[in-house]
């Protein structure tokens, strides 16, 4: 059963995966149709075709590798200018890259050059090209929305789910109780598994966080708790006892001083741990998480070639991953399968998946608004280029050719071969060195 449910978690990424590509490739679409551009082909993946269907000017289809998605709009560059150099030999490889690029562009106009995407005013080409990646970040804001509000975050609740018989400092290294070790304050007071905590020290609780934060802060004060048993109210009295925790950053790692020991700091300890359960989030929560991980994943971005740097080390060394850092569509997969054949109620494992599609979206929007071709981002600053260019002439009192970003192929081959290798570092890496999250 672990086998199939892992089997299941990997589908359902795909499936998620390849739906978020075709969302992607139809927020290009449908501006491009609005604004009268000619679209001759909406494809979801490369290579040879293996199912498509005309409707309208419009080709619809599949192809063989499903690594992303494109559409092919007409005009995408402006003709190549009459009287181009003749390439010599030092630079026949690009320009021949150049002119392929020119040939297959002037195919897409068929229609003559009344419906082309370069003749459009520059906001409409943006929105256009900004229309995949935004499309992207609108389904991460829904699936977000989904895995924390509809379905809920796994929290701990007031519902006890064991008693600790005894107090160990945090700084011994043991788990196992001692003669020696003073009684647990929860158990001393006659609180059970099965407990529900209603109030401590006057105050109603509705989440364990709420409870260990009014326990933390008055160790040695004896504290009045309405506990809830069999459908009946009772009061006991909980004194927390003084206990050493160590001292963790945001990230949940331990502090150090400047001897390199951990830091420890004085709270109050009762000896209690609650249920775990699903619990909805208001409706903001999802779209407020979104954007911080949109802001998350653009530092990412930034450090993208460290970072891949980096796993290609671990990869090399056997050490083990960071699981913050980036990886492919493999190691996304066997994330969703590690997700899914979990032990977990099965909510919680889609809430897990649903979560990570959302994660993946995020990425999309990201890394596609990289300035760069052949992202939506290179194309965004090539329009803006156009159009500061255009500007300068009117101001001059002359008329500007339509910037040739096929000029641009070089730079965009470039770019091309390091995302090949760095997905190519990252496939090895999830396959061999995967992230361990469990």
């Amino acid at each position: 059963m672990t086998a199939i449910a892992f089997l299941i978690g990997v589908l359902v990424l795909v499936i998620g995966l390849a739906v978020s590509i075709a969302l992607h490739e139809i927020g290009h679409l449908l501006p491009a149709k609005l604004f009268g551009v000619r679209v001759g082909q909406y494809m979801i993946g490369f290579g040879p075709t293996l199912w498509s269907r005309r409707i309208g000017e419009t080709e619809y289809g599949f192809k063989l590798l499903p690594l992303g998605g494109f559409i092919s709009m007409s005009g995408m560059y402006p003709p190549a200018p009459d009287g181009d150099a003749q390439p010599t030999r030092r630079s026949r490889l690009f320009a021949t890259m150049i002119q392929d690029v020119r040939d297959a562009n002037a195919e897409t106009m068929i229609a003559g050059t009344d419906r082309v995407f370069y003749k459009l005013p520059v906001w409409k080409r943006i929105v256009i090209m900004l229309g995949g990646p935004v499309m992207n970040l609108i389904l991460a804001f829904v699936l977000s929305a989904i895995a924390v509000s509809a379905i809920g975050v796994t929290q701990g609740t007031t519902t006890v789910a064991s008693v600790s018989q005894c107090v160990i400092p945090a700084s011994d290294n043991r788990t196992d109780c001692a003669s020696t070790d003073p009684v647990a304050p929860a158990a001393a007071a006659g609180i059970l598994p099965g407990d529900v905590i209603v109030s401590v020290d006057g105050t109603p609780v509705s989440t364990f966080d709420e409870m260990a934060a009014i326990i933390q802060r008055s160790p040695g004060q004896a504290l009045p708790v309405v506990i809830e048993r069999d459908g009946a109210q009772q009061t006991v009295t909980v004194t927390p006892a003084t206990s050493n925790r160590a001292v963790t950053d945001a990230t949940g790692r331990p502090v150090l001083d400047a001897a390199g020991s951990p830091e420890y700091q004085t709270v109050g300890f009762a000896g209690l741990s609650p249920q775990s359960a699903l619990v909805p989030q208001p409706i903001w929560y999802g779209p407020e998480a979104t954007i911080q991980q949109v802001g998350q994943v653009a530092q990412i971005m930034t450090q993208l070639p460290v970072r891949v740097y980096d796993t290609a080390v671990d990869l090399f060394t056997g050490q083990p991953r960071d699981p913050n850092g980036p990886l492919s569509v493999v190691g996304a997969g066997r994330l969703a399968g590690e997700f899914a054949a979990v032990d977990a109620p099965i909510l919680a494992r889609v809430q897990a998946i649903v979560s990570l599609l959302a994660s993946l979206n995020i990425a999309l929007f990201v890394f596609n608004l990289i300035p760069l071709l052949p992202l939506d981002g290179g194309h965004v600053v090539v329009a803006l280029w156009d159009g500061l260019k255009r500007w300068f002439a009117r101001v001059r009192g002359k008329v500007a050719r339509p910037v040739d970003a096929t000029k641009l192929v070089p730079v965009t081959f470039v770019v091309v071969i390091l995302l090949v290798g760095m997905g190519g570092i990252l496939f090895l890496a999830d396959v061999f060195n995967p992230i361990q999250l469990f």
